[in-house]
């Protein structure tokens, strides 16, 4: 790792206690750069007094850090899953806790809860919303969206097996679509870092999708140990496509339900 960006993590950890240490060297060297060219910055070492002195500037970084990509929906054919091998194991108990780590800006979330309340539920279930990126937050709890994506997201929940009409879950106004409070209600979002805070107690299912790829082996594991003391034990955990976990240190302490859709279910009582 080169000086410049070694001197600037260890800025950033002694400023405000973030930790980017482990994230994967690649990712984080694209991202320090993407960073500097939206600031018109010409080097790391530039950026370092910007950090410290600009609460608003390390805003800007963390968004540049954050995991952005994401949609209603995304991957239809994992939310189906869920539907299919998973859900029907959760309406055995009387209260379903989830935990979505890494909720970007919310469009996951949302489509959790759509799919919770077709099976009947979400009445019954507490979705924990977390990310560690405030801004992300702000719009995921507003649970506003572009109207021009619609298409697109209606598309994708009835290849996820949607049993009504994606129209029935927002209200469309001045080009933009609004969540229903309904399924608000049973979302709490959050602010919460898997680098360094606690886990989630009894959670049902945990749902953490292309954030692993970002960090390296050592902290693939550690936050992979989170989730499974946060599991019950045969709690279900979904990571992102090109996540996995055949080479990690819970290898052994979960089985595969779907492979091509990264579904595990926990089976060690840790």
């Amino acid at each position: 790792m080169a000086l410049e960006i070694k001197l600037l993590l260890q800025a950033i950890a002694f400023r405000y206690d973030y930790d980017f240490s482990h994230y994967a060297q690649a990712s984080l060297t694209r991202r320090i750069n993407n960073c500097l060219k939206k600031a018109q910055l010409n080097n790391v070492a530039e950026m370092i007094p910007k950090i410290l002195y600009q609460p608003e500037f390390f805003e800007l970084f963390l968004k540049e850090m954050s995991v952005t990509v994401t949609e209603m929906f995304r991957d239809p054919l994992v939310f189906k899953a869920l539907r299919d091998k998973v859900f029907t194991q959760l309406k055995t108990y009387s209260r379903i806790n989830i935990w979505h780590a890494g909720c970007a800006t919310g469009e996951e979330v949302y489509s959790l809860a759509i799919m919770l309340k077709e099976e009947g539920l979400l009445n019954r279930s507490q979705i924990y919303a977390t990310d560690f990126n405030n801004h992300s937050l702000k719009i995921a709890e507003q649970g506003i969206y572009k109207a021009e994506k619609i298409t697109e997201y209606t598309h994708n929940y009835q290849q996820a097996g949607g049993k009504a009409s994606f129209a029935d879950y927002y209200q469309a106004k001045h080009g933009y679509a609004k969540m229903h409070n309904d399924l608000k209600e049973h979302i709490t979002f959050a602010h919460h870092n898997l680098i360094k805070d606690q886990c989630f107690a009894q959670m049902h299912l945990i749902l953490c999708r292309n954030v692993l790829i970002y960090f390296d082996k050592n902290l693939q594991n550690k936050v992979l140990s989170l989730f499974n003391k946060s599991l019950i034990h045969r709690g279900y955990l979904l990571l992102g496509d090109k996540e996995s976990l055949e080479f990690s240190n819970q290898r052994n302490n979960f089985e595969t339900i779907a492979k091509d859709q990264r579904i595990y279910q926990k089976i060690n009582y840790e």
